[in-house]
């Protein structure tokens, strides 16, 4: 009786030891993964976003893609107002999350979304696409330390950058110039407004022919940039 008692306190103590050693692995594993993703997130501060994972997938799926990184200066002010009006008409005003988008989100179930440019930027740029637990679990530790770290103008430059406008045509140069033949530069308001309405469906929606939906929504649009304008809403990335 008292071997067996004597095993099986070895055994309590071997599974204790084991247990122990698999936290502090688990443990270690949490902090360098979030060192990774820091480290990541200061050198996208200052460094032009490389490429995605997307990117990757989608030039992978297609043979190659078209786009070129451009810097916030070398792009149409009208641009940048069109997307935040398309996508997140309160980016300068939250940090990362706008609760009440999110609010009318649940309210009304699929047909629309909540999520602001900032988690659009973090999951373009760090993540991957898709629906999983895991991703938005990530996207929405990550979001604030984004926007910790990052000014607004440079969450909306990498945003412009990174985002898709047409099958493999990624970022606002390559898809001015995909578009409509002329630089991100030279993109006037019907222009910017109709890259815009393409988000966040470029598989399906197109610029350059824009179906009565697509029309519709860029004059909707181009109405809400100029409303952004107006009231200052785009006072965080304005040049």
């Amino acid at each position: 009786m008292a071997k067996r008692t004597r095993k099986t306190k070895k055994k309590e103590s071997r599974l204790r030891l084991g247990l122990r050693a698999v936290k502090r692995w688990l443990l270690r594993g949490a902090v360098g993964l979030a060192v990774f993703f820091l480290l990541w997130i200061l050198i996208y501060a200052v460094v032009p976003v490389p490429t995605t994972i997307y990117m990757q997938q989608e030039r992978a799926r297609l043979g190659g893609i078209e786009r070129d990184w451009t810097p916030m200066e070398e792009i149409a002010p009208v641009l940048a107002r069109s997307v935040v009006a398309a996508e997140d008409a309160n980016f300068c005003l939250h940090w990362g999350f706008d609760m009440s988008a999110i609010r009318d989100a649940i309210a009304e179930g699929a047909a629309r979304g909540g999520s602001t440019i900032s988690q659009q930027t973090v999951k373009n740029t760090f993540l991957w696409h898709g629906r999983s637990w895991l991703r938005k679990a990530m996207e929405a530790a990550i979001t604030p330390v984004m926007e910790l770290i990052w000014p607004k103008a440079r969450v909306l430059e990498v945003y412009l950058n990174v985002a898709e406008f047409a099958p493999g045509v990624f970022g606002a140069e390559a898809g001015a110039r995909h578009h409509f033949g002329v630089s991100a530069a030279d993109l006037s308001a019907r222009q910017a407004a109709l890259l815009a309405a393409v988000l966040p469906n470029p598989q399906e929606r197109n610029a350059s022919a824009p179906s009565n939906f697509v029309d519709r929504r860029a004059r909707s649009i181009a109405d809400g940039a100029a409303t952004i304008r107006a009231d200052g809403r785009d006072d965080c990335f304005a040049n």
